[in-house]
C-alpha cells in the first residue's frame, strides 16, 4: 500500500517557487489560481521536468485526472502509467492515481523520451475510408487482429498502419501506435486510428464518455419475441477459459468461482430489421464497450450471432440458409456476421461531426441476399418493448 506523501508546509517560503519562476502549463490560466509551476532545469539526461505546488485543496480531484488537465497533449493512460512508475512524485514520494491533493503538495513530473517505435511496418492493404492529417478511418476486414499482443508478433492492422502512415499517435503501449479502438479478429467493419497524440486522447475521451454513436449489424439465429429491446447485463471474464467472457446469468447458474468474478456493466440496445425463416437481421447499438459485448449479449437472448460458436452461434450452410435441398451443406459462414457499419465521433481537432459508413463485407452480402431470395419471412407475433 502506497503511503500517502508528507505535506509541505504552505507558510514554508522554500516549498513556493519565487514569482519570477511562475508560469502556467501550456500558457494557459491556471485553476482558480490552485497551483503554480515551473519547469526546472532538464537533469543529465536531458529529460524534461516540471514542478507543481499546490496553493489550495482541491477536494475529490484525483491526482491523475488533475494533471491530464494540465497537460493536455498527453493522455490520462500515459499519466497513470507515469504515476505508477514512479516518475511522478508528491513531495518526493511516489503516490497513487486516486491521491487528492492537499494545499503545499509539490509536484514533480519527469516525462521520459518516448519508447522506440516498435511496431514493424507491412505492406499489408487497407481499405480506408477517410483520412486526413490527424486521423484515418479503415473498413477492417475479417480474419485480422488489430494490434500485436506481443512485440515480435506480425500481420496486424497496427503493421499495416505503420506502413501506410508517416506518423501515428504515441498510446502508451509501442504495439498500439494509433490504435483508439479495436474490432475483433473475425468483425469487419469501422476503425479509427489516430495520428497525433492530441487526436488520440481526445478521441479516446469520447469513447471513454459515451458520446460516441457505433451501429453494427449482425445475422444472428432465431426470431427475437421483440422488435426492439434493451439488453442490461453485466459482462466479465471467464475464469478458466482464456480470452472467453461471460455474462452475469451465465455466472450465477454455474455458482461457486464464477460468481465471484469481477463484473462491469454492459447495455446493448437492438432493432430487429428483418425477419427470416430460422434468422434474423439485427441492428445492434452498444452503448458499453465491453470486450466481445454483441456477441455475448445476443447470445445471453437465445439468438447469438451466426458462424460464433464461441458463444453458442454455429457455422452453416447454404443449404441451411435457403432450405433448397440441392444446395451445399457443407459449412460456409464460418466467421461471426457481425459488422460495424457506422460510426460517429466529433472531429478531434476540427470539433465538427464525422459520419464513417462502411459497406458490408462479400460474405455478410451474400448471406443476406440468400435470405431475402430464399427464406420466408417468420411472422411470429410481434411485439415491442422499448425502455
Amino acid at each position: 500500500m502506497t503511503a500517502t506523501p508528507p505535506r509541505q508546509n504552505p507558510n514554508d517560503a522554500e516549498s513556493m517557487p519565487d514569482a519570477n519562476d511562475v508560469m502556467h502549463a501550456n500558457g494557459g490560466p491556471s485553476d482558480d489560481d490552485a497551483l503554480v509551476e515551473r519547469t526546472a532545469p532538464p537533469d543529465d539526461s536531458g529529460t524534461p521536468s516540471v514542478r507543481l505546488v499546490i496553493r489550495r485543496r482541491l477536494p475529490g480531484r484525483r491526482l491523475d485526472k488533475y494533471l491530464h488537465g494540465r497537460f493536455r497533449k498527453q493522455s490520462r493512460t500515459i499519466i497513470q502509467r507515469l504515476i505508477k512508475r514512479g516518475d511522478i512524485l508528491v513531495n518526493g514520494r511516489p503516490t497513487k492515481n486516486s491521491y487528492e491533493m492537499e494545499a503545499g503538495d509539490v509536484i514533480d513530473i519527469t516525462f521520459p523520451p518516448p519508447e522506440p517505435y516498435r511496431v514493424i511496418p507491412e505492406d499489408i492493404p487497407l481499405d480506408i475510408i477517410y483520412e486526413d492529417d490527424y486521423l484515418l478511418a479503415i473498413n477492417k476486414q475479417t480474419g485480422i487482429i488489430a494490434h500485436p499482443a506481443t512485440r515480435t508478433q506480425s500481420g496486424t492492422i497496427a503493421n499495416a498502419l505503420a506502413y501506410h502512415c508517416k506518423t501515428l499517435a504515441e498510446t502508451g503501449d509501442p504495439c498500439r501506435p494509433g490504435i483508439v479502438h479495436r474490432l475483433d479478429k473475425n468483425t469487419t467493419g469501422i476503425m479509427i486510428v489516430a495520428k497525433t497524440d492530441e487526436a488520440h486522447w481526445r478521441l479516446a475521451l469520447q469513447f471513454e464518455r459515451r458520446e460516441t454513436e457505433k451501429i453494427y449489424l449482425a445475422v444472428v439465429h432465431g426470431t427475437p419475441a421483440f422488435d426492439e429491446d434493451i439488453i442490461d447485463v453485466p459482462i466479465g471474464q471467464h475464469p478458466t477459459v482464456h480470452d472467453r467472457y461471460i455474462a452475469t446469468g451465465f455466472a450465477e447458474r454455474m455458482g461457486g468461482k464464477f460468481e465471484k468474478k469481477l463484473f462491469k456493466q454492459a447495455v446493448t440496445r437492438y432493432r430487429v430489421a428483418e425477419r427470416f425463416s430460422g434468422y434474423s437481421l439485427v441492428d445492434l447499438f452498444p452503448k458499453t464497450g465491453r470486450t466481445h459485448q454483441l456477441r455475448i449479449h445476443m447470445s445471453h437472448i437465445k439468438h447469438p450471432v451466426v458462424g460464433d460458436p464461441f458463444y453458442g452461434g454455429r457455422h452453416v450452410s447454404i443449404r441451411q440458409v435457403t432450405g433448397r435441398p440441392d444446395d451445399s451443406d457443407e459449412p460456409h459462414f464460418t466467421r461471426q456476421m457481425l459488422h460495424a457499419r457506422k460510426l460517429t465521433v466529433q472531429h478531434p481537432i476540427r470539433e465538427t461531426p464525422l459520419e464513417l459508413e462502411a459497406p458490408l463485407p462479400n460474405d455478410m452480402r451474400e448471406i443476406i441476399d440468400l435470405l431475402r431470395t430464399h427464406a420466408k419471412s417468420a411472422t411470429p407475433p410481434r411485439r415491442r418493448r422499448t425502455r
